[in-house]
C-alpha cells in the first residue's frame, strides 16, 4: 500500500500528475513557435522551470493552468530575447532535447499518461492551420488554449493573466477572423448551405 504522506512520493505523485498535460503543451508550443524543434524546446523548459519552482505551486490549484502559464511565460521571455539577438546560434554537438526525448519515449515505453494523445490540429487541413497561424497572437493563443488545449475560460485567464471577460471577448473575436477567412473554403467543401 503506498504512504502518500512521504515528501519523495508526493514529488512523485506531482511529476505525474503534471505529465499528463504534456501532449496538450506540445501541442500548443508547437503553435506558438511553428517549429518542432523549438516546441520541444519550449516544452522541456516548462517542466525544469516546473520543477524549479514547485514549491510555489499551492495544493489545491489548477495544475493545468499553472504549467501554460510557465510555458506561455517562458514562450514569451524567449520571443523577446531573440529579437534582441542579432542572430542564431547552433550547437552541432549538443544532445538536443534530451529531457523532451526522454519523456516521450519513457511514455511510449510505460504506456500514454492520458486518454487524448492525439494532436488533433495535424488532422486540420492546411487552409485552416494557416488562418489560425494568422491570427493576430492575442487571438491565436486563446482559440489554441481553448480549441487545442481545451482549457476553460477560467484557466484560460489564468494562463494570460486577465479577465475572463477578455478572453471571452478575444474568443469571440479570433473565431469571427476564423469565419471570415474560412468562408470560401467552408462554402467549397459543402460546409455552407445556399439560402
Amino acid at each position: 500500500m503506498k504512504d502518500f504522506g512521504k515528501p519523495r512520493d508526493k514529488i512523485r505523485e506531482f511529476e505525474l500528475s503534471a505529465l499528463e498535460y504534456i501532449d496538450s503543451l506540445f501541442n500548443v508550443a508547437i503553435k506558438m513557435t511553428r517549429n518542432r524543434e523549438e516546441a520541444e524546446d519550449l516544452v522541456q523548459e516548462t517542466y525544469l522551470k516546473m520543477h524549479r519552482f514547485s514549491h510555489t505551486f499551492k495544493e489545491g490549484s489548477n495544475l493545468k493552468a499553472w504549467l501554460f502559464k510557465i510555458l506561455r511565460n517562458t514562450f514569451i521571455n524567449v520571443f523577446r530575447k531573440k529579437i534582441r539577438e542579432p542572430k542564431e546560434i547552433h550547437y552541432n554537438n549538443a544532445d538536443d532535447f534530451y529531457l523532451f526525448n526522454r519523456i516521450t519515449a519513457d511514455r511510449k515505453e510505460n504506456g500514454p499518461l492520458s486518454d487524448s494523445n492525439t494532436n488533433v490540429y495535424e488532422f486540420f487541413e492546411d487552409e485552416v492551420k494557416n488562418a489560425i497561424e494568422n491570427l493576430p497572437l492575442a487571438f491565436r493563443e486563446v482559440v489554441l488554449y481553448s480549441d487545442i488545449a481545451e482549457l476553460s475560460y477560467e484557466e484560460i485567464s489564468d494562463v494570460i493573466e486577465c479577465p475572463i471577460g477578455t478572453v471571452k471577448s478575444r474568443l469571440f473575436r479570433a473565431r469571427r477572423l476564423l469565419q471570415k477567412s474560412l468562408w470560401n473554403y467552408a462554402k467549397e467543401r459543402g460546409y455552407l448551405k445556399e439560402k
